[in-house]
């Protein structure tokens, strides 16, 4: 835990629904209260749990459950939510503003593993390495390969990042340093030293699609993002490119992507996120063979996670102990608090 935390700070009493590693708990216990909630089969008896477990809670440290204006309710003492993510969709922010309740996240952490991911998506995709794997391992690889079986090129071609982010900037740099990719990027300010770095340029999002080879999206999930990329948008994509969301499922429009997939609009997908998660089976994105489907991995390793779970940990602490923390989202209404 960094030292800049108050360890003689009242104890409080703090919630965790993402588990922490032993140490990680037992930092935590040494300084407050700590209710642990886990083992629930559903999404309503863990609410119901965290509906009795918030009402004299001060901390909360959580990922993935949709935490509601009714929970809030239900928690007058509640001053900070750790995530365990970057995303806060899940999060009724205006609510929490209201309140004065300070909601953290875990940036910076698992920008580099996520664009691996991204970048592991743009070259799976293009080289059908999933595809033809598959081949080999059922026993289908009897002969020397044809163009039928042949992918594409990614050095030298165009990525156009939607949204450059962190993790946007980073993809951009394995492509454009390692690959010797032009960049291009949209729905994002102006970034004169990634430019300057990169040689990438700015333009408008109609324009990106309609000239990139590889188009991957990182913006955040917002009322202006959800569904940004929908059946006019897919249709400005020539047949030859390929697209890759590792942003949220829902920025996306899966049932426009799936036709323009069936149809041969474009060349392929990748995806580590989905409308639904997990994606159901009966989804025909599991069967059509240009689609690389993973089960939200981005930041799924091992030290990632665990620096992620520390981030959030030492956000709390530091919040409890009535000190900034290291990465808030709403500061400005803590501070009016």
């Amino acid at each position: 835990m960094t030292s800049d935390a108050d360890e003689c700070v009242t104890r409080r009493k703090v919630v965790v629904l993402k588990a922490l590693d032993e140490e990680q708990m037992a930092t935590l216990r040494e300084r407050h209260d700590v209710v642990l909630l886990e083992g629930h089969d559903s999404a309503e008896a863990l609410d119901a749990a965290l509906h009795d477990a918030l009402h004299d809670a001060h901390g909360l440290i959580c990922s993935g459950h949709r935490i509601t204006e009714a929970l809030l309710d239900a928690a007058p003492a509640l001053r900070v939510i750790c995530t365990v993510s970057v995303g806060y969709d899940n999060y009724p922010l205006e609510a929490m503003d209201a309140r004065g309740i300070l909601l953290c996240n875990t940036p910076d952490v698992l920008t580099e593993t996520t664009a691996d991911v991204g970048f592991l998506l743009i070259m799976a995709t293009a080289r059908r390495a999933v595809e033809l794997a598959n081949m080999v391992r059922d026993g289908q690889w009897t002969h020397g390969l044809t163009p039928p079986h042949f992918g594409t090129d990614v050095h030298g071609k165009t990525l156009g990042m939607v949204g450059m982010g962190r993790i946007g900037a980073a993809i951009a740099r394995r492509g454009a340093l390692g690959f010797g990719m032009r960049v291009q990027y949209s729905n994002a300010s102006p970034k004169p030293a990634l430019e300057s770095e990169l040689g990438a340029s700015r333009v408008e999002l109609d324009t990106l699609l309609k000239t990139s080879d590889f188009v991957c999206v990182t913006v955040p999930l917002s009322e202006q993002t959800e569904r940004l990329i929908g059946r006019r948008e897919l249709e400005l994509m020539p047949a030859s490119a390929i697209l890759i969301n590792i942003a949220r499922g829902r920025v996306i429009d899966e049932a426009a992507l799936i036709e323009c997939l069936e149809r041969g609009g474009i060349r392929g997908a990748g995806l580590d996120v989905f409308e639904q998660e997990p994606l159901p089976a009966s989804s025909p994105l599991t069967r059509l063979p240009q689609v690389v489907a993973l089960p939200h991995i981005g930041s799924a390793t091992h030290e990632t996670r665990r620096a992620m779970a520390q981030r959030a940990l030492d956000n709390l602490l530091l919040a409890l102990a009535g000190k900034s923390p290291l990465s808030a989202v709403n500061e400005a209404s803590w501070t009016r608090r």
